[in-house]
């Protein structure tokens, strides 16, 4: 069951008012169907527009943050709990013990790197976890189109399309993750390599 999302996004408070507001909107509408959020523990960007409306709805935020970026005073007190990690690689791997299921909303090379890593854990095998890019207003086109690229060229199988969902708007990020099903099927060599 699903039940922490967590959410990769921009901490940057220079991008395009529309990602906000769909960052606004996308925990709104987590909130109301009852997700808590596993996130930066930030408190600026898309990822606090996300994390403080679900905050405002109800939701239990949770906050994961490496310690050189908690020490120039960029995290917030709104977290029901905020865990302090000594880098980077820590924060990662606390923020996939606490959730569930992962969206990734517009962001820089931070947000590529953690979607990057979830889905080679799910490839390897090491979660079964839904794992959604929210493609707001075009932005995540070119990498879905050099991802499809990987694939056509046998850098990755076909099948591999299955591990992660692109969804166009907020409701059919939502709705995929209201409905999915976790297979339990152990991965295999055959799952994994191209032959």
């Amino acid at each position: 069951m699903i039940k922490n999302i967590c959410v990769f996004a921009s901490s940057s408070e220079k991008v395009d008012k529309v990602y906000y507001i769909k960052a606004n909107e996308l925990g709104k509408k987590l909130a109301k169907s009852g997700f808590n959020i596993v996130y930066g523990g930030s408190s600026l960007g898309l990822m606090w527009a996300c994390a403080g409306a679900a905050k405002s709805g109800g939701s239990k935020i949770f906050g994961i943050m490496p310690e050189k970026l908690y020490n120039m005073g960029v995290s917030t007190d709104e977290c029901v709990e905020l865990t302090v990690t000594p880098c980077m690689r820590t924060r990662k791997a606390k923020m996939d013990e606490l959730s569930d299921a992962v969206i990734a909303l517009p962001g820089g090379f931070g947000t590529l790197e953690e979607l990057s890593e979830m889905i080679v854990q799910k490839q390897l095998g090491y979660n079964n976890k839904p794992v959604v890019i929210l493609n707001i207003n075009g932005f995540y086109d070119k990498l879905v189109e050099f991802f499809n690229t990987i694939i056509s060229q046998n850098f990755g199988r076909n099948q591999h399309r299955e591990i992660y969902y692109v969804a166009q708007t907020l409701d059919e990020a939502v709705e995929y993750l209201l409905k999915y099903k976790f297979d339990d099927t152990p991965v295999t060599k055959d799952d994994i390599y191209v032959k």
